[in-house]
């Protein structure tokens, strides 16, 4: 009887354990920069990284699912061109001043088996939302020494459709719909 109690009460601890609940990260910012890049006339690729953004994460190893909310600071855009800034700034493109935010919230995480594969959310940017898919092209997490906590990060990107929000400059001109998204993104345990 004591050995049946004693097997009943391991097994309800480790299925307790294998259902934690989620951990809380806040997004580092040192370590998290996110860029776009689209086709110049097929002569050349524009890079742009916005250098302003915040967001946090909720993660749950065991259970393979999570919360993610990255805001970015379109305001804080840096092309490396003061005018090129402006102009994407501008109404004619992101419309900064009515739309000073762009967000991508997801509450869902895919992996393949214990590797994250990819997370899908919506992203609101002009105004306006839409699904998109996010490729996970690396993920970990590790105890950083300097911070004594863990930290989960990695390296995502997407290709969308820009004229789906509305962003639209240069389309008859040749310049590609499609934009890749590339965010290195590192979170902090809470």
């Amino acid at each position: 009887m004591r050995s049946t109690l004693f097997a009943l009460t391991a097994a309800g601890l480790l299925a307790t354990a294998a259902h934690a609940a989620p951990a809380n990260y806040t997004i580092d910012p040192t370590h998290t920069f996110a860029t776009f890049e689209i086709d110049h006339f097929g002569a050349s690729t524009n890079r742009v990284r916005f250098d302003k953004q915040s967001g946090s994460v909720q993660f749950d190893k065991a259970g393979k699912s999570g919360k993610v909310e990255v805001v970015l600071d379109m305001n804080s855009i840096n092309s490396g061109t003061a005018a090129f800034d402006k102009h994407l700034k501008s109404a004619e493109i992101f419309n900064t001043e009515q739309n000073p935010e762009a967000k991508f919230v997801s509450d869902k995480f895919v992996f393949d088996g214990d590797k994250l594969k990819e997370v899908t959310g919506q992203l609101t940017m002009n105004g306006q939302t839409h699904p998109i898919t996010i490729q996970a092209n690396k993920f970990t997490c590790y105890e950083s020494p300097m911070l004594k906590r863990e930290v989960c990060g990695g390296d995502f990107e997407a290709t969308i459709d820009r004229s789906q929000w509305g962003v639209n400059y240069g389309i008859d001109w040749g310049f590609p719909k499609q934009v890749r998204l590339v965010l290195q993104m590192e979170a902090v345990k809470q």
